[in-house]
């Protein structure tokens, strides 16, 4: 299966880059994780629960990042195990540009399946890989919105000039993003 496809994200790329790297950006973007560990460096752990039409299975996987271009540029591989259910390989080459409205984020993906998977047919198959992109990529730009402000927040946001990340990225960034505004 092979899959490219653009989104636009109302971030900076370095924030976008910054969330793509986080195993807590991670495990609340993508559909159906329990469970995401590890680094950039060393790689993240993944236990991932989905169904595919008839076939649900919780996958165990290891995904490892390279070519990495800081707010720029990275390449994801990884495989999953969902033990009777198959497998599922592949890969991704994410590009990050700038753009007026924030970050165009094109990505080009290969991937295998085995097993179950592999018997459902290639078009069930993509129509489900489609959803869980559109679906990472919206939950990512709801991770990457600024927050509702209270009253003191909205105030110190006027004084700084823009919207800031949600707290909870916010924290993670570890305010390198209040110094950027």
């Amino acid at each position: 299966m092979q899959m490219s496809d653009q989104k636009e994200i109302a971030a900076d790329p370095a924030s976008v880059y910054a969330a793509l790297l986080s195993p807590e950006v991670l495990k609340a973007c993508v559909p159906g994780a329990q469970d995401v560990s590890g680094s950039p460096e060393e790689g993240f752990e993944a236990k991932v629960t989905q169904k595919v039409g008839p076939v649900k299975a919780t996958f165990t996987g290891h995904v490892t990042l390279s070519d990495m271009v800081p707010g720029e540029k990275l390449t994801i591989s990884g495989e999953g195990k969902g033990g009777a259910a198959g497998f599922a390989k592949g890969g991704a080459v994410v590009t990050l540009t700038p753009s007026e409205t924030g970050t165009l984020l094109s990505y080009e993906v290969e991937a295998k399946v085995g097993g179950k998977l592999a018997q459902l047919g290639s078009r069930i198959i993509d129509g489900f890989a489609k959803k869980m992109a559109d679906q990472f990529f919206t939950n990512l730009q709801d991770a990457l919105a600024p927050a509702p402000l209270d009253a003191a927040d909205a105030e110190e946001d006027a004084e700084a000039g823009g919207a800031k990340p949600k707290g909870w990225f916010r924290k993670l960034l570890g305010g390198a993003s209040e110094e950027n505004t």
